[in-house]
């Protein structure tokens, strides 16, 4: 049991992993969205729910299907921009989201607009009582399975990034082009083309960087919890692996540059999930400052690449068979230190506020 966490988030872990271990998970994504609405985890995404929670959900999806994971990272990412809204005014947005009858997206990265998302280009036009959206968005999680994103675009370009607003666009309205993008992960990830695509505001004009800065600030943590499943389960699959393979007549596990891997696989494990745990409980108790959520994604991230990379090389081989739970962490884990903020911004986080004494 970790320090920063309660019996509450314990007994949660313990559950979710009794139920989550005995399912057979697909490689179709609208498999594993319909599979996740039945688990009933999408509520843990509500707003009354804790950062805590949420990493302990995040981190034994990760350990289970990476997939499932990323899918129920992303419906949280589309539904709390419309939590931080008013809720009231999207209510039946999130009760389906909710119950998992219906899948979001969230898009905010564009061609020229990644980590500076000041750059970006997409624009808003009202037209009556909605909006009418022209632009492009770029590598967008659940495109394929979505049924609406939240897109953000500039609805007062003269007032520079501070008009950047927030709009719910359905997946299947008129002026809208779906392009699938094929990367290494087998997550569904895609481009969104709005040409005149009509479009409901979100909250006011001009709230849209707080609405989404302020919902990747609660999520972000949360990917650090991914790494830790990504990271543990790539460690049972080595020890289990070691101990069961004999080569030049005794087991891998005797040999000591095979323990001095898996020691190392270990300790960033432990220290990641301190990291994290240190970072949700801030969120939770208004403690947070600068650095607690930057630490815990950077390093979380980092150490599960190091941990998988170690996995595969421990299994030789069979580390690289394609559809093996080791091969399919070693495609899914180099994207957590991307999203949602890369190692390098992290890092610029970190130091700028060692630098101003606010770290």
């Amino acid at each position: 049991m970790l320090p920063f966490y309660d019996e509450d988030h314990r007994q949660l872990g313990d559950e979710l992993r009794a139920r989550v271990s005995s399912i057979d998970w697909p490689d179709d994504p609208g498999e594993v969205a319909a599979l996740l609405g039945e688990l009933g985890v999408f509520p843990l995404l509500g707003p009354e729910k804790s950062v805590r929670a949420l990493c302990v959900a995040r981190e034994v999806l990760a350990y289970a299907s990476p997939m499932a994971d990323a899918i129920f990272a992303v419906q949280g990412l589309a539904s709390h921009p419309l939590v931080l809204a008013g809720a009231d005014e999207w209510h039946e947005y999130l009760a389906e989201v909710t119950t998992g009858q219906s899948i979001g997206g969230f898009a905010l990265t564009e061609p020229e607009a990644g980590s500076d998302v000041g750059s970006m280009r997409a624009v808003a036009r009202r037209d009556g009582d909605t909006w009418l959206l022209d632009g492009e968005k770029t590598f967008i999680s659940n495109v394929g399975i979505a049924n609406f994103f939240v897109v953000f675009a500039n609805a007062d370009r003269a007032a520079g990034k501070k008009g950047i607003s927030a709009f719910v666009v359905d997946a299947d309205a008129d002026d809208l082009e779906l392009e699938p993008i094929v990367t290494l992960d087998d997550h569904p990830l895609g481009r969104l083309m709005l040409r005149g695509t009509r479009a409901q505001l979100v909250g006011e004009v001009g709230q849209g960087l707080r609405l989404a800065l302020g919902t990747l600030d609660v999520f972000r943590a949360s990917v650090g919890a991914a790494a830790n499943g990504f990271a543990r389960r790539a460690l049972d699959e080595a020890i289990a692996h070691v101990k069961r393979r004999v080569q030049f007549g005794k087991p891998l596990a005797e040999f000591q540059l095979v323990q001095a891997s898996l020691a190392d696989m270990a300790t960033d494990f432990e220290a990641a999930r301190l990291l994290v745990a240190r970072a949700a409980w801030a969120k939770d108790t208004g403690r947070a400052g600068k650095t607690e959520v930057a630490m815990a994604k950077m390093f979380a991230t980092e150490a599960a690449q190091r941990t998988v990379d170690r996995a595969v090389q421990l299994l030789g081989g069979l580390g690289v068979v394609r559809g093996g739970p080791t091969e399919r962490l070693y495609r899914s884990v180099r994207a957590l230190r991307i999203y949602e903020g890369t190692t390098e911004i992290q890092k610029l986080i970190i130091g700028s506020a060692l630098v101003e004494g606010d770290a």
